[in-house]
């Protein structure tokens, strides 16, 4: 079974993350299958607007706990690589979707956690389903952002949000994140996917070329910092990750346990 889907139905074409039992949760293989679908998402011609979504009940989880599980065991060094290396395969699809000549929606419903969060606030519009979650979730692993979340999340809400988002990592709802701008409009969960829908296709049917432009000129307001922030969290995740509290972090989670972390590199 892929672990992503892709269809068009028209002019949009869909992405879809399709590992509803580990709540769309990213692992390598899909973070590269993601980084081809928004590839092919920007190549195709006939496609005028791109909607992210996922399989089940779930958006999606963030970086796969799993994935992480297997690398706590580890030497620091190599761990610190291995991280680095998967966080920087991110980066070919965040920017991609940032630059791509096409507007996308991304459709939310349950969980947006971490990874997940990071892909909402990469789209150019999320619809979200009046029961949706979010969470920036990494301060609970010992680690630090991805995804370009260090970059989209103090543009949207300003710095002090942004720090208590990320530093706190405590979990909100779609109402929460409507007031802060992460999300465009929410919808009754039964209707998440028509009303996503709904908003793809009126894009796709818009003017493309002054789509084109209005969203390059939007993306030049952030310019090349977006990219050297990329790669300064994939330096921050992969030092964190070397650390202890990652360590733990992961134990814990896996435990199902409350971490203790102690602050030791």
């Amino acid at each position: 079974m892929p672990k992503v889907l892709v269809e068009r139905e028209g002019t949009v074409l869909r992405i879809t993350l399709n590992r509803p039992e580990v709540l769309n949760a990213v692992d390598r293989e899909t973070i590269a299958a993601l980084a081809a679908a928004v590839d092919e998402a920007a190549r195709d011609k006939a496609a005028r607007a791109v909607l992210l979504g996922g399989a089940g009940t779930h958006f999606c989880a963030g970086g796969d706990i799993g994935m992480f599980g297997e690398l706590i065991h580890l030497p620091a060094e190599e761990r610190r690589q291995a991280l680095y290396q998967t966080v920087d395969a991110l980066h070919p699809l965040l920017l991609g979707l940032r630059h791509m000549p096409k507007p996308a929606v991304a459709a939310v419903q349950g969980a947006a956690a971490g990874f997940g969060l990071s892909l909402v606030l990469a789209a150019d519009f999320a619809v979200a389903a009046e029961d949706a979650v979010f969470a920036c979730g990494y301060i609970h692993l010992g680690a630090s952002p991805d995804g370009g979340m260090t970059a989209l999340l103090p543009a949207i809400v300003g710095l002090k949000r942004a720090a208590e988002l990320t530093l706190l990592g405590e979990r909100f709802d779609a109402g929460r994140a409507l007031a802060l701008g992460l999300v465009n409009r929410l919808a009754a969960p039964d209707r998440l996917m028509a009303e996503a829908e709904a908003l793809a296709e009126r894009l796709a049917a818009g003017p493309a070329e002054a789509h084109a432009r209005t969203k390059a000129l939007l993306q030049a307001t952030i310019g090349d910092s977006f990219a050297a922030q990329l790669r300064r969290e994939a330096e921050s995740f992969a030092a964190c990750a070397a650390g202890e509290d990652f360590v733990e972090g992961v134990r814990a989670f896996l435990d199902k346990r409350r971490p203790s972390f102690r602050g030791q590199g």
